[in-house]
């Protein structure tokens, strides 16, 4: 097993203290750049959404400093703590949230070099460490001796635990179909070209793919599955009684997750760190393994920033879903789906091979796929060209649709008539 990446050539440096370093500096400095960035990208994305400008003051160019000065903001708020909570608890919880998204980067492969730690079960332990951060958020509710606070984190533990076995057993079906558990070797297998990437190796795994998105944002206590914050009716939820920077915590470690879950999906469906037309590839057959690693970091960063859109999409635009139907969806829906899902892909697996059934099947899903992608391009396209119109329109009115009439003149009335004959 690969420990760490040799990131300080030409230096020779103790393993342990090139770790930290690499630990110390580029995690946490990307982690914090990160969700910096998200923060001030979803206030963007809302506010074009809703014909506004967002953020537009701070900083030179359309806000961009926005994010830096609410963190030193936050950092000179006073650290309340309520007086009837369980201190050492309530202190205790945000770490406990923010922890295992930290600890989750740690072994997300960037491009096959680009890896901090390569362990051959790195599906299971991201998958692991990401359920831990519903113990930070229970403690929170628990500790805080707020009822708002308790409903919300009730809430997270009825939903995550709840919504983690379909998202795991969806998980399951490319690694079944690749046969590792090792997010690298996953990623490697998916160089050759569009056709090869995994969401297109079977209509199981393309069914797959949308189960995991679906239930990662009920992971992600996104909208419409928003139910542990849920302002309109608890406050905050579980973040009522926080201020300062352990509240900034809890958002810290949502924005890092939705980065994680986007570049998951990334990995395990869309071709991780390689280009649809074998480019990547074709530099690592050439003995251009650092270009091509570099390229791939590019590459596989572009895409979890477009899984993170959809998700900053979606939660601008769906409504925030009701907690029976929240278990409705899970244990009706998305459970038995990714059961069929696993199932399918095994036996897939075992009757389909690679002939020619395999092949036209890997080419249909392509063109599905990219069909489906272009068409989402272009109502992105048609949206900022006519904002006015938003999204949605353009799905049920023609590109070229008639202009509205004119206004018709309101009927004068008898006074006028009478003034007008006078």
């Amino acid at each position: 097993m690969r420990e760490t990446v040799d990131f300080i050539p030409f230096v020779t440096w103790p393993t342990w203290l090139e770790g930290l370093i690499v630990m110390t500096v580029v995690y946490l400095a990307f982690v914090s750049l990160l969700a910096m960035f998200f923060i001030w990208w979803e206030r963007k994305v809302s506010a074009h959404m809703q014909s506004r400008l967002g953020p537009m003051r701070t900083g030179l160019w359309h806000g961009w400093a926005q994010s830096p000065a609410d963190g030193l903001k936050l950092l000179g708020k006073e650290d309340l703590v309520p007086a009837d909570a369980d201190k050492p608890l309530f202190r205790l919880a945000a770490y406990l949230a923010f922890v295992p998204a930290f600890a989750a980067l740690v072994v997300l492969p960037f491009s096959a070099k680009f890896v901090f730690v390569d362990m051959p079960i790195s599906l299971v332990f991201i998958f692991g460490v990401l359920s831990l951060e519903i113990v930070g958020v229970m403690l929170a509710g628990w500790a805080s001796n707020s009822k708002w606070a308790l409903y919300g984190a009730i809430r997270e533990a009825c939903q995550v635990v709840s919504y983690e076995i379909p998202m795991g057993l969806s998980l399951l079906a490319p690694a079944l179909t690749v046969g590792s558990l090792s997010l690298a070797v996953i990623g490697a297998d998916q160089g050759a070209g569009l056709h090869q990437w995994l969401m297109f190796r079977n209509p199981f795994l393309f069914v797959a793919f949308f189960v995991f998105f679906i239930a990662s944002l009920a992971s992600c206590k996104r909208a419409p599955f928003d139910l542990p914050e849920c302002e309109s009716e608890l406050v905050a939820g579980f973040l009522t009684e926080y201020s300062g920077m352990r509240w900034a915590m809890f958002f810290f470690a949502e924005y890092v997750v939705m980065y994680i879950i986007g570049a998951l999906a990334a990995i395990l469906f869309l071709g991780a760190w390689y280009d649809p037309f074998g480019i990547i590839l074709g530099l690592e057959n050439a003995g251009q393994s650092w270009t091509a690693a570099v390229a791939g970091a590019g590459v596989m960063i572009v895409k979890g920033f477009i899984m993170v859109f959809v998700q900053m999409w979606l939660r601008w635009t769906l409504p925030r879903l009701r907690i029976d139907q929240v278990m409705y969806v899970c244990v009706k829906v998305l459970l038995p789906t990714a059961c069929l899902t696993l199932i399918g892909s095994a036996a897939w697996k075992w009757l389909a091979g690679e002939g020619l059934f395999q092949q036209i099947t890997q080419i249909a899903l392509t063109v599905l796929g990219t069909g489906g992608a272009l068409s989402f391009v272009l109502l992105l396209a048609r949206a900022l060209l006519k904002p006015s119109q938003g999204i949605l329109p353009t799905i049920i009115t023609p590109w070229h649709a008639e202009p509205p009439p004119a206004p018709v003149a309101p009927a004068a009335t008898a006074v006028e008539e009478g003034q007008a004959n006078g």
